[in-house]
């Protein structure tokens, strides 16, 4: 005869199996709040029964047991179901009564993971990059003997974290420079130019692709599929910005590969994109995610923090990053209007000088370093006269859209407008893979430290950089050149780039268990989430985030406590991400085999 269990629906029989307490618990309450008592009974009893050291449990798995037994509680909490406007424990209840309950496979997952956490069976130990390694022990093992024995282990350690970054490919390697030397003849070719004229940045302005009559051009020179001609088309004929410069086509390969997918991703929209683009019309301030319009006390200007602000005098880049947090309110490459005039910029500077409270200005946009060198030279200028302004930070993607714009003239502007003791500049870059990572974007960067700037570096983490390891690689090769790891940005909860999303979940796996692989001078970014109106959340921090809920469409929603916490009573944010479930399908799409995420269910 088969068991009450066997009778389930069989999509939830693993996750009874998980914990089959829970399951008597709930398919003997009669109503949710009833399971609501027993489970919150059953939770304690089961924490305190670690506490009091009754039950026996590995250090290791009991660290996870504890945040998992704090997560659940906090997931049937009356208060956050109201705030969640969700019961994720009144689905449980009636699939324990009924059979099954109207969820996505997603949401049984979480609570597959989360029984088996809470009775110290978490599928995390060993990682991915320790399946074939033998962890040896080390008790009764003292001085010298010891040390060779965990010296070797790291050494196996090493080569296994080894393994997995050789699969991303940065621009020093020699097979990808020869073959991007064939593809700028090629580009040069089609395009009537000549190598004078390649390191010519006005001249890669002037051949930007970003008109419906370049398509049939970069056709020519990449093979486009059929759904990347067809968004790039539609995009253009919707006036939704669009661009890419000769230098950057020349990084994608000719043909698409594993390689070049970030790349691509960068600019070539996806069609879900520009049909949700073409959905919200011309009046694109719905999309205005950061509420900008609500930080702007004049135009150009944004203010979230006390002492720091932003100008953003270029409305524009040469190149259109798909993903842009300013995708509301930015124009096509070199529209008239992007640069803005001259009594609104003259305007927004004089803003600084009636607040001398700041002392840091993010020199933004679109990209400023489009302008001409005079009016950069304007802006700094400005800037740099006031007193009160201690850092001027210049944000830019142009050394690796446009390397050959950082000439030594720039650079001397850069350098006139710094005093040691009294006023520093530096450069806020946006590199995403080590596949952007050039020879000619490292000369062109050392040209700007050489004028006296530090330069960091922000990473956007999309699902098309987000392979283990795949950030730890592009974090060496920045450091190989001199750069800064400084921030990484979980992506904005936008609906319009929801293909590019990635889980928190898998940020704070990345940081964990593989960036904490590095020395900590290669791992100096930290992980952000930037809450609408108020700012960046720090995502290791976790009293600045925690989980209230499991939707029935497996999504988490959290609470974000923002920067302000314990300085004043500002309302918590509330976020749905993307599910886990959902975003390991799209690994597997990809080729990646999902045991090497297996331990992401496990990071709230």
């Amino acid at each position: 005869m088969l068991t009450e269990i066997e009778k389930l629906n069989t999509r939830w029989e693993d996750c009874w199996k998980a914990d089959p307490a829970i399951f008597m618990l709930l398919e003997g309450s009669n109503n949710v709040e009833e399971a609501r008592e027993k489970l919150i009974h059953y939770l304690e009893g089961l924490d305190w029964t670690y506490r009091r050291d009754v039950t026996k449990i590995a250090s290791w798995d009991y660290i996870v047991l504890k945040e998992a037994v704090r997560t659940l509680k906090n997931i049937i909490s009356p208060r956050n179901e109201r705030l969640a406007n969700s019961s994720s424990l009144e689905f449980l209840w009636k699939a324990a009564k009924t059979g099954d309950a109207s969820v996505d496979y997603g949401f049984i997952q979480e609570f597959y993971h989360l029984f088996n956490a809470i009775n110290g069976k978490a599928k995390i130990y060993p990682p991915m990059y320790l399946d074939k390694l033998s962890i040896p022990s080390f008790e009764g093992l003292y001085g010298q003997e010891a040390s060779i024995k965990r010296s070797d282990y790291l050494d196996e350690l090493s080569k296994s974290m080894n393994h997995h970054l050789k699969k991303y490919a940065s621009g020093f390697n020699e097979k990808i420079i020869n073959e991007r030397i064939e593809h700028k003849l090629k580009i040069l070719d089609v395009l009537g130019g000549t190598e004078d004229d390649w390191m010519d940045w006005k001249w890669q302005f002037r051949n930007v692709f970003k008109d419906l009559e370049d398509v049939p051009v970069l056709k020519q020179l990449i093979e486009l599929r059929p759904e990347e001609e067809e968004a790039i088309v539609l995009a253009l004929e919707n006036n939704i910005p669009f661009g890419i410069t000769p230098h950057y086509l020349h990084l994608m390969d000719e043909v698409p590969s594993a390689n070049d997918i970030a790349v691509r991703k960068q600019v070539i929209p996806p069609i879900s994109y520009v049909k949700k683009m073409i959905d919200v019309g011309e009046d694109r301030s719905v999309l205005d995610f950061m509420r900008e319009a609500d930080t702007s006390p004049v135009p150009l200007v944004t203010r979230r923090y006390p002492r720091v602000a932003i100008i953003k005098p270029y409305d524009s880049c040469p190149q259109i990053c798909v993903y842009c947090q300013r995708n509301w309110e930015i124009t096509c490459p070199f529209m008239p209007g992007a640069m803005a005039d001259k009594k609104t910029l003259d305007n927004a500077l004089k803003w600084f000088d009636d607040h001398p409270e700041i002392m840091d200005v993010l020199i933004t946009g679109g990209d400023p370093l489009v302008m001409s060198d005079e009016r950069v030279k304007y802006v700094i200028e400005a800037l740099t006269r006031l007193p009160n302004i201690v850092s001027v930070r210049i944000a830019t993607r142009i050394p690796i859209t446009v390397p050959m714009r950082i000439t030594k003239d720039l650079c001397e502007i850069f350098a006139k407008n710094q005093e040691a003791g009294k006023r520093f500049l530096s450069m806020v870059i946006h590199v995403e893979h080590p596949y952007e990572i050039t020879y000619h974007m490292a000369e062109a960067l050392k040209l700007v430290k050489d004028s006296g700037l530090h330069i960091y570096n922000q990473q956007v983490f999309t699902f098309y950089n987000s392979r283990r390891f795949e950030t730890v690689a592009l974090r060496i090769k920045l450091k190989e050149i001199g750069i800064d790891p400084y921030y990484m940005f979980n992506m904005k909860g936008k609906d319009e780039i929801i293909e590019y999303s990635v889980p928190l979940a898998r940020v704070l796996q990345e940081r964990k268990e593989e960036a904490r692989l590095l020395p900590g001078i290669f791992r100096s970014d930290e992980p952000v989430f930037n809450v609408p109106f108020l700012g960046k959340n720090h995502l290791r921090a976790w009293q600045d985030h925690e989980l209230i809920s499991i939707l029935p469409d497996g999504k988490r929603m959290y609470s974000f406590h923002p920067w302000e916490k314990n300085l004043a009573k500002v309302k918590p944010y509330l976020y749905t991400d993307i599910s886990i479930q959902s975003y390991i399908e799209k690994l597997i799409e990809v080729g990646e085999d999902p045991q090497d995420y297996r331990s992401i269910w496990y990071y709230y």
